[in-house]
Parts: structure tokens; sequence; C-alpha cells
């Protein structure tokens, strides 16, 4: 066992799984005299419930993920060469982002942990980021996240907008100014938004400071709950070996019972032995002294 697969296997368990799955992966890694491996392991931590979401992604839909992670790299390498062809990355990436959620949620609510809507916005998050930053990107891909991602705006630094973004362009003709019409987008879903507007929604400074404290007080009864359970798991070992320390000392005692009383036996038995070899010698005296008497001059 290595640590990469020991952190694939546990990131790949459900969430009320975590504790247990990593305290035998701890002693698996000691029994095998890795004391290190087994301190790693035991650092890492258990997920929310929106990294273990991505996490499942990268397992129950490696495919679509992975198409989404691709176009990360392309929508990298346009902002690298100055943005060409953005426009269609960018829907690419929206339909790609939206097929994730849909499968996301599904996912979880097969798993028994159907997704609230704060966790659906922490993966959403998560996947815009890792379409921005290629290391969130190899994180997400690995499947080993314990806490969601994000990424402030959705460019580089020092890349503030895409370029030919904002509104349609227009042009003259005959003597006119005439909106030129954008290609035909995707459908939308009743009561979708745009990515557009999602975008807005974000960037209204005071619904993201609300959100950032929405999303800090998640974090923070989460990090509380995961201590709870890692608490309780503590206790619950500490009970098991408390447990076994009794059996060991029960069978120790019984143990020590049966000695005892086979020594009183054989105490028993050599006493009764002793007590006809005293018989026995003093017959064998009575008859030596009949004897004396009986004999001549006696």
């Amino acid at each position: 066992m290595d640590f990469s697969n020991a952190a694939r296997e546990l990131y790949g368990v459900e969430p009320g799984d975590f504790v247990a799955t990593r305290t035998r992966l701890v002693r698996e890694a000691k029994d095998a005299g890795d004391a290190a491996l087994a301190e790693r392991i035991g650092g890492l931590r258990r997920p929310t419930v929106s990294a273990w979401a991505v996490n499942l992604l990268a397992r129950s839909a490696a495919g679509d993920l992975g198409r989404l992670l691709d176009v990360g790299d392309e929508l990298r390498s346009a902002w690298g060469s100055g943005g060409g062809g953005l426009g269609g990355l960018e829907e690419r990436r929206a339909r790609a982002v939206d097929g994730l959620l849909r499968a996301a949620e599904s996912l979880a609510a097969e798993a028994g942990h159907p997704l609230r809507d704060q966790a659906l916005r922490e993966v959403e998050d998560t996947l815009q980021a890792a379409t921005v930053d290629a290391d969130v990107a190899a994180e997400v891909r690995e499947g080993t996240l314990s806490r969601p991602r994000s990424h402030t705006g959705f460019v580089p630094a020092g890349f503030p907008v895409a370029p030919g973004g904002g509104k349609p362009r227009t042009e003259t003709k005959k003597g006119r100014r005439e909106k030129k019409e954008p290609e035909e987008r995707p459908r939308r879903r009743a009561g979708e938004e745009r990515p557009r507007e999602r975008t807005a929604k974000r960037d209204d400074p005071a619904r993201a400071r609300r959100a950032a404290a929405l999303r800090e007080r998640a974090a923070d009864a989460e990090r509380e709950f995961a201590r709870r359970e890692e608490e309780a798991a503590s206790a619950r070992d500490a009970a098991d070996r408390a447990s076994a320390e009794v059996g060991r000392l029960r069978r120790e005692l019984d143990r020590v019972a049966a000695d005892r009383d086979a020594a009183v036996r054989k105490a028993e038995r050599a006493e009764q032995a002793r007590d006809r070899a005293d018989e026995t010698v003093r017959r064998a005296r009575r008859k030596a002294a009949d004897a004396e008497r009986d004999a001549p001059g006696g």
C-alpha cells in the first residue's frame, strides 16, 4: 500500500465511512511497519459533502469530467495566446458544468446523500476553478479533495475580461446600424440562468459577501461535525480496546483460577499420600515392636 492508493481508496468511500476506513488504513500501515505512511494517512481530513460529490464525479463520471478539464486546458491556452475563440469555449464550459452538476446531484442522491443548494454551489465553484487553475484541475482529476475549491473571477490574474466579450457587435448596413445576430445558443431549461447571469450574481459585492459568510459558516459546521465524528470514532476505538483488554484479563483470570484449582487438587492428593505413608510407618513400627517382644530373651 502506498499513500496515493490509500488516499484514493479513502476519498472514494461515503462520508459516514470515512473515519472507520481511515482507521483501518492507518492500522494496516502500522502493521506493515510503515509508521510514516500511517501518520500521513492519519492526517487526511474528512471531505465536505461538496468535495465528496466532486470526488464521486471523478470516479463515476470520469469521461464527462475529463472533457470539462480538457476545455479548461483550451481556455488557459486561449487566454495565454490572446483570447482567440473564447466565446465557443465559454459555451462548452457552461454546458459541461451544467451536465456535471446534474450528474453530481443524481449520483449523490443515489448514494443516499442528496446535495443541498449550498453544496451544489460549492461543486459548481470547484468545477469552474478547475478550468482556470491547473493545480485545482489535477486535484479534481485525482478525486481526493477534502474541501471545495474556488477561484476569484473566471480568468487568470491580469486578464480582466474575455476578448470580444460584452454585447453583440453592431455594423453599418445601408446607412443603418443593425445589431448582428449572435450565434444560436443551446436552448435553456425553464428557470435556468445563463452563465453571465450567474457571473453577475457572483460579482455583486453584497451578494458575494453574504455567500462567503454562508460558505464559511457551512465550512465551520462541517469541520465541527468532522471533529465530533472523529472524537466519537476515537472513543469507540478506546472502548473496543478496553473491551478487548477486559476479555484478555478475564481469560487470564480463568487460566489462573484453573491453575489454582489444579494446584489445590495436587496438594490434596499429596496430603492423602502423606497420610497413607504415615499410617504405613506406624504399622511398621508396631510390627517391629511386637517382633522384639516375641523374640527369645525379649
